[in-house]
């Protein structure tokens, strides 16, 4: 019983540690102690010169001070460094919150497949990753999967604000951007994209063997999975939660109602592309 009730306290520590990580905010969990060991190793931090630092320890991400504390980037966020993200990554914890998310997936990838060599498909989904994540990360997102054909961005109180939808949308115009969907030659690779605002699980899952990684997971993410699927070639499907949180000006654009899988409720959104559609205020 007793070892029963310390492995609660431990994981009760560490969501809410997670919650803090995800949006700057202290919740019941977090002891005093814990409080005030964060802003003193926060203090110390900060006498390593260097800029831009850390949004969880304030160690510097590069210049003088990042060579001296042997700090880096996080492999999921350009706003962490890589001793956080390992002390993340650690436990088997994490936190619900309200988030945005993004999933990006290269439309008619079989068929693109087929008509290139294996080393130009490999270069072409390599140039797409690329180019979504630099996308991004300059919306602070965590980069949460590159996987198959597939992108998933994941925005953030804490990174992103608290009008992470609407940085959100933004993300996801500038993405079909950066695939030349404004090009008159048309993009160098086909995209389609699903925006989704709402709660979900993000923390570390893995196994005994340690092999962890980051998770988004619950309705919500699935939900948006969802809706990139249903996204044509140069779309954004917004839904009606994400576009009311970015505050779009809706009048005059595209809705469409989809009846999908694994979603008990018909789903209305909205549908963004580029050149037809701005984002606007309410």
């Amino acid at each position: 019983m007793h070892k029963k009730h310390i492995d609660e306290k431990r994981k009760k520590k560490f969501e809410a540690t997670w919650y803090w990580y995800l949006t700057g905010e202290m919740r019941e969990g977090m002891s005093k102690e814990q409080e005030f060991m964060v802003r003193r190793l926060s203090w110390m931090a900060g006498l390593f010169p260097g800029d831009p630092r850390c949004f969880e320890c304030n160690l510097p991400l590069s210049g003088l001070g990042s060579w001296l504390s042997l700090t880096r980037p996080s492999s999921f966020s350009p706003r962490l460094c890589n001793a956080c993200e390992q002390t993340m990554r650690k436990e088997e914890a994490g936190a619900e919150v309200e988030l945005s998310m993004l999933f990006a997936d290269v439309r008619g990838s079989t068929t693109l497949a087929e008509r290139a060599t294996t080393s130009e498909f490999k270069g072409l989904i390599q140039r797409f990753y690329q180019a979504a994540s630099d996308v991004l990360v300059q919306h602070n997102a965590m980069v949460n999967r590159l996987m198959g054909d597939q992108v998933i961005g994941l925005f953030v109180p804490r990174f992103a604000g608290s009008g992470h939808a609407r940085v959100a949308v933004a993300a996801a115009l500038d993405l079909l951007r950066a695939t030349g969907h404004e090009d008159r030659e048309g993009p160098w690779v086909p995209v389609g994209i699903g925006v989704h605002t709402g709660v979900a699980y993000v923390g570390a899952v893995g196994t005994k063997e340690g092999v962890n990684e980051i998770a988004v997971l619950g309705s919500a993410p699935n939900l948006a999975a969802r809706l990139s699927s249903q996204a044509a070639d140069g779309e954004v499907i917004v839904s009606e939660a994400a576009a009311a949180s970015a505050e779009l000006a809706t009048e005059g654009m595209e809705s469409r109602h989809f009846h999908l899988k694994g979603i008990s409720q018909p789903v209305s959104v909205r549908v963004l592309r580029l050149g037809l559609n701005q984002i606007g205020a309410a």
